[in-house]
């Protein structure tokens, strides 16, 4: 009997897949019992207003409610799309290397982000120190380049 090998898959074959992983990863952090995990992610879903008419305290109580839709939502109107249908039909053109918010290379390697409460700010420290913004919501962090390895 002939043994079948198996091919190792891309661990991103689309920009899509790359946000639904993300969406995958969240959803189990903000349900997750810990405040640690689960309060920035669900003070991420409040920012977007994806499940609005709650409070922080209300929301986790009720993390349970939260589904992978939130999610995807939050992270739509984070890139700045009013809708996940929307975002998705644009990540259908993009290569999963082009999605800002989903660094892949920053989380390969430690580092130190510059986070700023506001745009404007984000964008006077680019402006005098370099590197690229990215915007979070309401808030926006700066990413220096890593050197090359």
């Amino acid at each position: 009997m002939p043994i079948k090998k198996s091919i190792p898959r891309s661990p991103v074959s689309s920009a899509a897949s790359l946000v639904l992983r993300e969406a995958r990863r969240l959803h189990r952090s903000a349900t997750c019992a810990t405040l640690a995990s689960a309060l920035p992610i669900l003070r991420r879903v409040l920012a977007s207003d994806s499940l609005p008419g709650l409070s922080l305290p209300e929301l986790y109580r009720q993390r349970d409610q939260v589904q992978r839709k939130h999610l995807l939502r939050t992270l739509a109107r984070e890139a700045g799309f009013a809708s996940w249908e929307a975002y998705r039909q644009a990540l259908d053109e993009l290569a999963p290397e082009q999605l800002q918010h989903f660094e892949l290379v920053y989380r390969q390697a430690g580092h130190l982000n510059c986070w700023f409460s506001s745009l404007d700010e984000a964008r006077a420290y680019v402006a005098s120190h370099g590197g690229r913004l990215l915007p979070v919501g309401q808030q926006a962090v700066v990413l220096v380049d890593l050197p090359a390895v």
